[in-house]
């Protein structure tokens, strides 16, 4: 069994097949060596905003598979809204998401986006070729909601 390293906690996973793994993690798991992953795996940013800091962290970014920026300002309203309401920060990002309907909309984003489409198939096919690879983005999903656990599932699910 190899191990699948997400947020730094490990759950077994089958590797009697030739794929790659797929794992996930956050940026600050990486800059705080929180994250086990592996050294030979493909650090894959998936987020539309770059910073310099993130960008020295990950390999490569591919910001199709990003959010839409509509998407990411709807949550962010309705999160600041919930915020002033004494929600805490984790709390108001969680039922934000609810309340925009954020992951219907990724994954309608993921199905209908051309640069979307391309990239989730360019990703397939390195997977498929063997390549392990660990999504990034900023959310610690231990307390927050993220997408790159929606985008996880449809990989997963086009293998």
């Amino acid at each position: 069994m190899a191990r699948d390293r997400r947020d730094g906690r490990n759950t077994a996973i089958d590797d009697s097949r030739s794929d790659g793994t797929l794992t996930d993690t956050y940026v600050a798991a990486l800059q705080h060596d929180l994250a086990d992953i592996p050294p030979e795996t493909t650090l894959v940013g998936v987020v539309r905003s770059l910073t310099s800091w993130f960008h020295a962290v990950v390999d490569e970014n591919i910001p199709e598979l990003g959010p839409p920026a509509n998407l990411l300002d709807a949550v962010q309203t309705a999160e600041e809204d919930l915020k002033m309401r004494g929600i805490c920060d984790e709390g108001a990002h969680n039922a934000a998401w609810d309340q925009v309907g954020f992951a219907e909309a990724y994954r309608d984003h993921l199905q209908t986006g051309h640069d979307a489409e391309r990239a989730l198939e360019s990703l397939t096919d390195r997977l498929a070729a063997g390549e392990n690879l660990a999504l990034v983005c900023y959310e610690n999903t231990e307390k927050k909601r993220c997408h790159r656990t929606i985008l996880c599932d449809v990989l997963e699910n086009r293998r």
